[in-house]
């Protein structure tokens, strides 16, 4: 059916009106040709300027002047408007309608120079992006709050870590100067315990001088081990684990608890081996003498303690193994437990049961594996597993044990230096009643002041480390240096640092730590003057 221009014309007009958007369209005079009911309401145009033929700048010169399109002059306004919506081919605007409503005006250029403008109230569509933006915007402010009070949770934490690093460390400096200050009181006490001990023999102030030995070695063993927690707690020890011969462990637990089991009549047996492994000698060798000191207190006279190596893969298990009183499963964990003593053992040896706490702290510093096995009755085995080396060069076959001298018989010069007066006079005494001939000094100026190495060369120098002007060690290599030779020394500390260990190993130095023991020294001292030949030292 075909339909005249009128009816055409009247069919659009109202396909248009069902549109939602307003739309008007304009000849290429810019004329209005024709535009739908929703342009017309929300323009609120009046009659006059919807008809067709209607110039565009009249509609615009209407809303102008009634405040639509802003302040200022109206004629330049509407002209303005026009442009914007001319400029281009597609065109995309939006302003506020005469009702406060926001319109969006989309204007595209017609093939013959015509223009067809439709637009929409897009009100609630922009009120929607103002509250996202403004929901954006707080969103922002509080990351921003959030950040902000982040930052200085996380400074406050910084500070609070410092202080408490500032703190540990200020401890561990006071741990150093405490125990080297504590120590050495205790340390002349129980070389004068010694002596008396030795003096007291067969007399009716034997059992008096042992049971003071028995409550200082309780007094060194508490403080020990609550200076062994405080530098593990605070981080002081710094694990540096190296290749290190097995047997050299395994000798000097030999000659540090071999005295110590005699007197308790127990077999300790330490089995040779050639393993080399890979850990921090200080540290191990702490943790072995918690364990071997443990097994002997806690065996009955008369029993067994076994210390060795196994290979076990491409580990090394070192075992303590002893035949004493044992404890069940359930006990397992409460042996670990600082403060936490068994009844049984706590009737067996005096202390504060600290000793597997600091193995525990030791070998999880270490990063090693620590197994139990124990019945009640029966004893137990303590074993640490250690990284074994494939390739090391295997030790030297080891040698049995040189055996303890009899110090009575000898003859040996020593030279000590000490800046305690009465430690000196303490080891003088201990010495001297060994048949050793003794010079003390408290200085390297004493020394040299009083010319007392004048006519007398020392077999051994027995130093303090920690001397009013200089360090022990400093003070052998001077004496080395002005003596001559190779003079043998053994530092005498009571700084247990792995650090200071390690300086005096280096030297060729040996290490007994204060308080000193008596049994322990006399080792060393045997050592020492069996290793160094000091006929063969002496000038002349």
């Amino acid at each position: 059916m075909t339909l005249h221009p009128q009816e055409r014309a009247e069919a659009l007009k109202l396909a248009m009106d069902h549109v939602p958007q307003g739309i008007a369209v304009f000849d290429a005079g810019l004329r209005l040709t024709a535009s739908n009911q929703r342009y017309n309401s929300l323009l609120a145009l009046p009659a006059d300027l919807v008809r067709p033929g209607t110039a565009l700048f009249d509609i615009a010169l209407f809303m102008a002047e009634r405040g639509d399109l802003g302040p200022g002059d109206a004629a330049r306004l509407a002209i303005q408007r026009i442009n914007e919506v001319t400029a281009a081919p597609v065109t995309v605007t939006q302003r506020q309608g005469n009702n406060g409503q926001v319109l969006e005006f989309h204007s595209s250029r017609l093939a013959d120079g015509g223009l067809v403008v439709s637009f929409s109230d897009v009100t609630a569509r922009v009120r929607a992006e103002q509250q996202l933006e403004q929901m954006n915007q707080s969103l922002e402010r509080r990351v921003e709050e959030r950040t902000a009070t982040l930052r200085q949770v996380n400074g406050e934490l910084e500070a609070a870590r410092a202080k408490a690093d500032a703190s540990n460390h200020d401890k561990t400096r006071f741990l150093a100067a405490a125990s080297h200050d504590l120590l050495q009181p205790l340390n002349a006490a129980r070389l004068y315990t010694s002596t008396l001990i030795e003096r007291a023999k067969s007399t009716a102030f034997a059992e008096l001088a042992n049971s003071i030995e028995a409550s200082l070695t309780a007094v060194e063993d508490i403080m020990s081990a609550l200076l062994d927690i405080s530098r593990i707690d605070s981080g002081a020890l710094k694990p540096a684990p190296a290749p290190m011969q097995a047997q050299d462990l395994l000798k000097k637990t030999e000659v540090e608890f071999a005295p110590m089991a005699r007197e308790r009549s127990i077999s300790l047996r330490i089995v040779p081996t050639r393993a080399t492994i890979l850990a921090d000698r200080a540290l191990l060798g702490r943790i072995v003498q918690n364990l071997v000191s443990n097994a002997i207190k806690y065996t009955p006279i008369g029993g067994k303690v076994l210390v060795g190596l196994r290979r076990r893969g491409n580990r090394w298990r070192l075992d303590v193994i002893d035949s004493g009183i044992g404890f069940n499963k359930d006990q397992h964990r409460l042996v670990f437990a600082e403060f936490s003593r068994l009844e049984r053992g706590a009737r067996m040896a005096q202390g504060l049961g600290l000793g597997l706490s600091i193995v525990q702290r030791l070998v999880s510093a270490l990063d090693l594996t620590l197994e139990l096995d124990s019945r009640e009755g029966h004893g137990s085995r303590f074993s640490i597993y250690l990284p074994a080396l494939r390739h090391a060069r295997p030790a030297a076959r080891p040698d049995a044990p040189a055996p303890e001298p009899d110090f009575s018989t000898l003859s040996l010069r020593i030279l000590c230096v000490d800046n305690e007066r009465a430690i000196l006079e303490a080891m003088e005494g201990l010495l001297v009643h060994w048949g050793c001939d003794v010079r003390t000094a408290l200085s390297l100026k004493q020394i040299d002041r009083e010319h007392l190495l004048e006519g007398w060369y020392p077999d051994l120098v027995l130093m303090d480390y920690h001397l009013d002007q200089t360090s022990g060690l400093d003070a052998i290599e001077w004496l080395r240096h002005n003596l001559g030779g190779h003079l043998p020394a053994a530092l005498v500390t009571a700084d247990r640092s792995p650090a200071v260990r390690a300086l005096a190993e280096d030297r060729g130095i040996a290490v007994i730590t204060k308080p000193v023991k008596p049994a322990a020294l006399r080792a060393t001292i045997s050592g020492i003057s069996n290793q160094s030949g000091r006929s063969t030292q002496r000038p002349g």
